[in-house]
This record gives structure tokens, C-alpha cells and sequence, in this order.
């Protein structure tokens, strides 16, 4: 009797799909602002580290484009570097990429390459069952496709309206962020 419970405890865990979730900041933040609500990310992280779907997060790390490192955007990023602390001080996997001057007051730090790059290098040496991409980015779909071309199960996060038809078409599933969002506070008049 005591092999027999052994063996069903390693088919258990066997089960067991190990997951790595790629999340672009900017991508996820503007779907949770035009869905009115604040950004809550342990449970977005909770979210994919589903137990009864037998899925544990090996890793979920998030691109955060800075403001550019000038006078003229300091207090907004110091801000934005306390946001990055707090990541880091709750788990998250950080990588981060100063922006640029761009038009009218904006800035631009796109991280995309950085996010493919480490996408296919996480994943030669992590070994996940499933590989999340939290954007709807269709500059993305090629990446999707390399991962599924080496064995890796796709999955991309998104809200419709945000979701790249290629990406879409290029990935295993699509996970709708929509109904998660509306779980999330409803953004206060600081955030807006």
C-alpha cells in the first residue's frame, strides 16, 4: 500500500504544468485603465498560479518601460522606480528599460525585444510546459510561434480589444483578462 500511495503522489506531480508568464506593463496597465480599474498584480499572478488547473508559476516577470533619466521626468520616475521596488519586494521578476523623449510631454521605452529575447532564452533554460504572454501585442505572434515550434504550449492574456488578430491566430489559447479585471478595485482619482 505504501508504494502504491508513492506512485499516485509522482503521477500528481507529474501533472503538474510549469508555467513562465511574460507580462508587457504598459500593455496590461492600459487594459485595466480602460476597464476603469486598478492594476492588482499578486492577483493577477495568482491568477495564472492555478492549482486546480494543476499549474504553478515557475516565474512571471515584468517589462517596465522608465521615464528617460532627464530633469524634466524625475518626479514621475522616481514614482515609477518605487513601483519597480515594490515588484521586486513582492517577487516579481524585474526588467526595465529607459525610455526616450517622444511627442507632446510622452516618453517611449519599448521593451518587445527585450521580452522575445528573454522569452526564448527563460524558456531553453527554465523548461516550462506553458509559456504566457500578458499582452495583446501582435508583434509578439512570430515569438509565440517559436516557442510553440520548440515544444512549448502558448498561451496570450489580453483583453479583445487590445488582442492582435496574428497573435491570436499564432498562439494555443487566448485567456480573456477581461472578467479578472472587472475583480479588480476600481481605480481611485489618484491613478487616473
Amino acid at each position: 500500500m505504501k508504494s502504491r500511495k508513492t506512485a499516485e503522489q509522482t503521477s500528481v506531480k507529474s501533472r503538474v504544468s510549469r508555467v513562465l508568464v511574460l507580462v508587457d506593463e504598459s500593455n496590461v496597465i492600459s487594459s485595466a485603465w480602460a476597464a476603469k480599474r486598478s492594476m492588482e498584480w499578486v492577483k493577477l499572478r495568482d491568477f495564472f498560479n492555478n492549482e486546480e488547473k494543476g499549474r504553478e508559476v515557475i516565474e512571471m516577470v515584468v517589462y517596465v518601460g522608465l521615464p528617460p533619466a532627464m530633469p524634466v521626468w524625475q518626479t514621475e520616475r522616481e514614482k515609477k522606480n518605487k513601483f519597480v521596488h515594490w515588484l521586486r519586494s513582492n517577487g516579481f521578476l524585474v526588467v526595465t528599460k529607459d525610455g526616450s523623449p517622444g511627442e507632446e510631454g510622452h516618453y517611449k521605452s519599448n521593451v518587445d525585444v527585450m521580452m522575445a529575447i528573454d522569452a526564448m532564452e527563460l524558456s531553453f533554460a527554465m523548461k516550462p510546459d506553458v509559456v504566457i504572454l500578458v499582452t495583446g501585442d501582435a508583434d509578439f505572434a512570430y515569438l509565440a510561434l517559436q516557442l510553440r515550434r520548440s515544444g512549448i504550449r502558448v498561451e496570450v492574456a489580453s483583453v479583445s480589444a487590445n488582442l492582435g488578430s496574428g497573435l491570436k491566430s499564432s498562439a494555443n489559447e487566448v485567456i480573456d483578462l477581461a472578467p479578472l479585471l472587472e475583480t479588480f478595485e476600481p481605480m481611485s482619482g489618484r491613478e487616473k
